[in-house]
Parts: structure tokens; sequence; C-alpha cells
């Protein structure tokens, strides 16, 4: 690989990106934007016997005329000044995603949607190690795609949860079977526009052609809307209709039907370890991708009956005097904050708030019906969300200053039969530095009560 990189970010993203172009030859230059960071603790991320030359703060013209092409890590916005000035430039600007699938081998099966990518990646990365001998699971879920592209084979199986941040700067990027598993409204402060948002989603298909696949939600209406224009061959799942060709739900039956199967009875949904119906749609997405992947039912069947939830997605934490306490901290906007209240079979008390990402709340109000007793808030949504459950008759609100409090508090409301659960319709940025955090100091205050 005889050009010269740009890699913009020193994060894990950009670390990853960094020792894959090395090992291939690259010329390789990084930015780091901060120039309140300290040069050695920055050098300090990489490995010592990486070669590349370190820009902190500003980058000069002078050194962005050698450049062929620029790296940016998934945080950084395509519309911020810098990627709008190598644009200007004509260099083209690449993301983790497409750098590490140029350099990867093997098929790749890749997961986006608003909700539920994380499990659905995991679960379908379970099945697909049931079967093959060389599976990969990378991407969003917090595996850098770029970290293992370099060991991947021709033989190889990746299994990639996309976001859309990642979607942003794909170019050649094609997965053999793709997957839109819903698209709601979220990171409008980034994308603007839910115009935007779709479309942006839209493009893990954008390179598949008709002996490809892609897996669709039949309940999502914008993926109705964009299906007329995606080339692959489109494969629905349902939760709520029956299909002629796809999976669905029928009487608490997942089934399967396609050309070449028939229709297959793949599980119960009694048999599943996951909760609530959006878990179900994510079953059905990872089935019908390990299906068109070509392994065998009884694998398949095998692999999702056994599948635990995925941590800080309605994970059950402990039971505490006859209250079950569930971890959701991966409940980053209130359509997943609704997905988990849908979840829970017991009256519940609801932990919400966090940073606000312009969310309408109002929504995931309505869903509360008559299962949530109580909402306790916290953060600088705290307000926004309280306005919005009073406007909309629901007036058992506590206000809170932690999370430490906000355990204490619901604890002491919550009697025999209910449920507390953390799902906070919002990112924790500004209180914690991810969804992981938060929910590791949540389980660590409900395992001290």
């Amino acid at each position: 690989m005889q050009k010269t990189f740009l890699v913009v970010g020193t994060g894990k993203s950009g670390v990853a990106a960094v020792s894959l172009l090395s090992k291939k030859g690259a010329k390789i230059i990084v930015l780091e934007g901060n120039d309140k960071l300290d040069k050695e603790e920055v050098m300090s991320r990489f490995s010592k016997d990486t070669d590349f030359k370190l820009v902190i703060g500003e980058i000069e013209d002078s050194v962005l005329e050698n450049v062929d092409i620029a790296v940016i890590s998934p945080g950084v916005p395509v519309d911020s000044p810098l990627v709008l000035k190598l644009k200007a430039k004509n260099i083209p600007v690449w993301g983790e995603i497409e750098l590490a699938y140029v350099c990867g081998k093997g098929k790749v099966y890749a997961i986006t949607g608003t909700n539920g990518k994380t499990t659905t990646t995991a679960l379908t990365g379970e099945i697909m190690k049931s079967y093959f001998d060389d599976v990969f699971v990378v991407g969003n879920i917090g595996m850098p795609y770029t970290e293992y592209a370099d060991a991947m084979k021709d033989s190889s199986v990746t299994v990639a949860e996309i976001s859309s941040f990642q979607l942003e700067t794909i170019y050649t990027f094609k997965p053999k079977v793709s997957a839109i598993l819903n698209i709601t409204p979220d990171h409008l402060n980034r994308h603007h526009t839910m115009e935007c948002y779709v479309s942006t989603k839209a493009k893990i298909a954008k390179n598949q052609e008709m002996t490809d696949v892609c897996v669709l939600n039949y309940e999502d209406k914008y993926l109705r809307n964009i299906a007329k224009d995606i080339k692959a061959n489109v494969f629905w799942f349902s939760s709520g209709h029956i299909l002629e060709r796809g999976i669905w739900m029928e009487d608490e039956e997942i089934i399967y039907s396609d050309i070449d199967t028939g229709r297959i009875n793949i599980c119960n949904i009694h048999d599943l370890k996951l909760l609530g119906k959006h878990n179900y749609e994510n079953v059905m997405a990872a089935v019908a991708i390990a299906m068109h992947a070509g392994v065998p039912v009884d694998y398949i069947r095998k692999s999702v009956k056994e599948f635990n939830a995925v941590e800080h997605r309605i994970e059950f934490v402990r039971e505490v005097n006859g209250v079950k306490y569930y971890n959701d901290s991966k409940g980053t906007n209130p359509d997943a904050a609704i997905k988990a209240v849908e979840a829970m079979v017991r009256p519940t008390i609801v932990i919400g708030g966090g940073y606000d990402k312009e969310s309408s709340y109002d929504e995931w109000i309505a869903s509360f019906k008559n299962k949530v007793k109580c909402l306790v808030l916290l953060g600088a949504t705290a307000d926004k969300i309280a306005d919005a459950a009073i406007k909309a008759g629901f007036n058992n609100i506590i206000k809170v200053d932690s999370l430490e409090e906000a355990v204490n508090i619901s604890s002491k409301h919550a009697g025999a039969g209910d449920a507390v659960l953390l799902s906070p319709a919002c990112a924790s940025w500004g209180m914690f530095k991810n969804y992981e955090e938060r929910g590791e100091m949540f389980k660590k205050y409900v395992n001290s009560l």
C-alpha cells in the first residue's frame, strides 16, 4: 500500500487504523486535534515499533499536500471544518469500516439499525462460531474492525455491527448479507434531519447486488419505503405479519420460509432467554442472516436457545426483597427505552435522563401506560422529561442528583413483585464516559443494596 494516509483521531479506532496501515507498509501521518494533550501521552497509545508522524492541534496545508487518503474516527463529523477542507482538496475520506474492508478478506455480514445492533451482532456471531471455524465479530460492538482485518483469510466470516457514523464514510464496503433492524429518530444533533439519517443507514446496502441479501424489518415504515431502492435481494422479518417469504412470529413460534427451504419452525419464543418483542425481532434478523450464510438450522436453533442477553441491554442484575433490577444502560434513545418498558412484566420504577440529543420523550412517556409506577430522573434532560411526563398526565416523578441516589430512592419506593429498570432514553455523556460505565455503576449500586 504505497500511499500516504492521514489518520484523524488517537482513540481506539485511530490506534487500530495506524496499526493496520503500518502492517500494510503505508506512510502514516496521525492528527490529534486536541492541542491540550501531552505528546508523550498520545505517543504511548501506539505500539513503539510503529512509524508515523504525529501532528497535535492544527494541521498545515503543506502537510496535507502529501496526503493520498484520510481515515477519520467515527466521532469526527463529516461536516467538520477539517473534513470539508480534505474534501475540497479532493482527498478521499475513509472511515475505519472502509479501511478494514479494503484490507480484510472473506465474507462480511453487516448489521445496522437504531436499536438492537449489538444484541443481533453478538447472537449472529455466536451462531456463526457454532458452524464456521474462522469467525470475527467486530465494529461498533467494541472490537475495531481494523484491529482484526490483517488476520482475515479467504475462508473468514466477519460479523460487523455498523453505526450510522461509520456508514457516512464507506465507498466500496459490500457485505454478502446486510441487515437494517429499525430506524427511529436518533443522533439528529449529528445527522440534522430524519431524511439524512435514513439515507445514511441505507448506505449499508448501497454496493450490494442481486446476488446479495438485505434483511429488513417489515414493521418499520422507513424500511418499507427504502426497500424499493435496494438492489440486493430483500428478505423481510416481522413481529406482526405472516409473510409468504421471510421470517415471522406466529402464535409465539418463530417461522422461517424461503423458496429453497420451505416452511421451517425455528423455536418458540418461550425457549429464548431474551425478553421482549424487540429481542424476538433481533433473533429473527440473526436467524435470517445465518440461514443465508448457509448455517444448518439445527446449529441456529441451538445457538438462539442458549444465547443470554448482552450486558447493559435489559440485563437482569439481581433480586432484592422481591424486587428485580434490570440494567438497560444501552437504552440511549427514547425508542430503545420504550422497548425496555414494553419488555417488563411487573409494575416498574424507571430511572431515566442524561445527555440531551434533542430527542422527544412523548412516545416514551406514552408507553408507560399502567406499567410504570414511578419515574426517577437525573442529568441534563431531567426537567425536559419531567415536563413531557406532566403534560401527558404522569405526575409520580422524583428528581435526583446522582445515579447512586436514584438506585437508593427506587429501592425505597419499590415493593415485592416490582421491577426497577435503568433505561435512560438518553446518552450518558456529561455524567459518565459511556453507557458501559453508567451500567457498571448501576450494577455496583444495586449489588450494594
